[in-house]
């Protein structure tokens, strides 16, 4: 018997006049639109020049969201057939988060040397940014009745209607929120991780990054083992499961050379020394 669940929104649309708005697209917008302010000040707080940032949100977001959705399609192109132009019908939902961050990441790339900025102040910038408009984006996963898990009767399940349950899944009527889970990781450890890194002191110049890389890869891959919207298993992992081991493996590489090449933040950089000498040994043992 379940006591208690997260009922299904009643609707994922309202109309105002002759358009209909989707609420999956407002949470989208208010997401990008958080994760833009939250990088562009943390971007002029490492010392970038915000000015340029505009141009380079636009282009990231565009091409992000073009990768994502190409990233989805390609692997649901069943749910496409016979109405290929819903391709771009992207409120509908079908979002493929690590293809959007591959090919804004290009587009990010690109576009900071183009115009002679820092690129690794960009990623430290938008480490944070980015989980903040992941979590608000999942609810809009939530009126969609998508990326929810295997079935669950915990007090915090949510109840999905029929059309939106798998067809091995009919018999259930509440399921793991791993949207919800994933949102609130994002706000709780996400976040609060890199900031207390940042604040301690700890991080070099590009290391924020890497951080996300290594927490977000933890939760995602946790959460695709619940997921039962995978077209894809291999040993019982997901592709996006093993995209998160490989995101987590990445980010502590990273971590690793931005750790070893670059003097954490909030500390000044120690001036050149003779490699030979008591002084050398002396400056060694101070650094480490």
């Amino acid at each position: 018997m379940i006591f208690a669940s997260i009922p299904s929104p009643p609707a994922n649309t309202f109309d105002i006049g002759p358009l209909t708005i989707h609420f999956y697209g407002i949470m989208i917008g208010i997401g990008v639109l958080v994760a833009a302010i939250v990088t562009q000040k943390r971007y002029e707080k490492f010392g970038g020049d915000g000015a340029i940032l505009d141009r380079v949100i636009l282009w990231t977001v565009i091409i992000g969201f073009a990768g994502a959705r190409l990233a989805y399609v390609s692997t649901h192109t069943a749910r496409y057939q016979g109405r290929w132009y819903a391709v771009l019908f992207i409120w509908e939902g079908g979002l493929a988060l690590y293809g959007g961050l591959t090919a804004g990441a290009i587009a990010a790339l690109y576009m900071m040397r183009k115009l002679n900025g820092d690129f690794l102040k960009f990623t430290d910038a938008v480490a944070v940014g980015l989980p903040l408009a992941q979590a608000i984006g999942r609810f809009g996963n939530y009126f969609n009745q998508e990326l929810f898990g295997t079935p669950s009767t915990l007090p915090w399940a949510v109840e999905i209607d029929p059309v939106h349950r798998p067809a091995e899944y009919m018999d259930f009527e509440t399921f793991h929120p791993t949207f919800l889970y994933e949102a609130l990781w994002n706000v709780f450890v996400t976040v609060p991780v890199i900031l207390f890194l940042e604040r301690r002191g700890k991080l070099a110049k590009g290391a924020s990054f890497p951080i996300y890389m290594i927490v977000y890869g933890t939760i995602r891959f946790l959460t695709e083992l619940l997921r039962t919207d995978t077209t894809f298993r291999l040993l019982g992992l997901s592709r996006n499961a093993y995209v998160s081991l490989g995101a987590i493996l990445g980010g502590a590489i990273l971590l690793y050379i931005a750790q070893r090449r670059g003097a954490p933040r909030g500390r000044p950089t120690a001036a050149p020394v003779e490699e030979s000498g008591e002084d050398s040994e002396t400056m060694e043992k101070a650094e480490n």
